[in-house]
């Protein structure tokens, strides 16, 4: 049987286009515009939750895996990209290069990792990471939040814009400095493993 936090975690997968299809289609699901915030909310702390009980439970219970290792940064990036990847809909209209940093520093990352540890090499994970996670996690909140007033009418279009825009852009940078700290952190590693590509014996 599938264990509890690798349960969590696909569940994590799972609800990340629920919150785009409700986003997007919320009048088709029958929904009310000023309880759509409401709804996107709870899909969004579900997803939240779900992260910081999947490693909590499975340290716990001692049921780290290698299939929890792979699935769970996988969820991660999945998650917090499908709701960054929503907003770039109207109506908060986020401009599309700033998620794609969040895309790229996570394909970026992800492929090191998982190349150095085929050759052997288990990168360090640093804390810039688990900032540029909370950073991002608040950036999205605060997104939700203010669609409450704009769903009222207290909040125009423009300032929803504008104030989103800003949010996201300031998760990007650290992003963007999150995904070079890692490097740099690791750059024996990283060199190490692309000397080995090079020499007669690489796979």
């Amino acid at each position: 049987m599938i264990s509890l936090p690798n349960f969590l975690t696909l569940a994590r997968i799972v609800i990340s286009p629920l919150f785009l299809i409700v986003y997007l289609g919320y009048e088709t699901l029958h929904i009310n515009e000023q309880v759509l915030p409401f709804v996107l909310l709870v899909l969004f702390v579900i997803s939240e939750l779900s992260d910081a009980f999947d490693g909590y439970f499975a340290r716990k219970y001692g049921q780290v895996t290698d299939l929890g290792k792979i699935l769970d940064p996988m969820a991660d990036s999945i998650a917090r990209i499908s709701v960054f990847l929503t907003f770039t809909q109207p109506p908060v209209n986020l401009p599309m290069i700033l998620v794609f940093v969040f895309i790229y520093r996570d394909a970026v990352v992800s492929t090191l990792r998982t190349i150095c540890a085929l050759k052997g090499f288990a990168l360090a994970a640093r804390a810039s990471g688990k900032i540029k996670a909370v950073i991002q996690a608040i950036a999205a909140l605060i997104i939700i939040l203010m669609l409450i007033p704009y769903t009222r009418g207290h909040l125009s279009p423009e300032t929803l814009q504008f104030n989103s825009t800003l949010v996201v852009l300031i998760a990007a940078v650290y992003t963007l400095y999150s995904g070079v700290d890692y490097i740099y952190a690791n750059r024996e590693y990283i060199a190490r493993m692309i000397r080995n590509q090079g020499s007669p014996d690489a796979v």
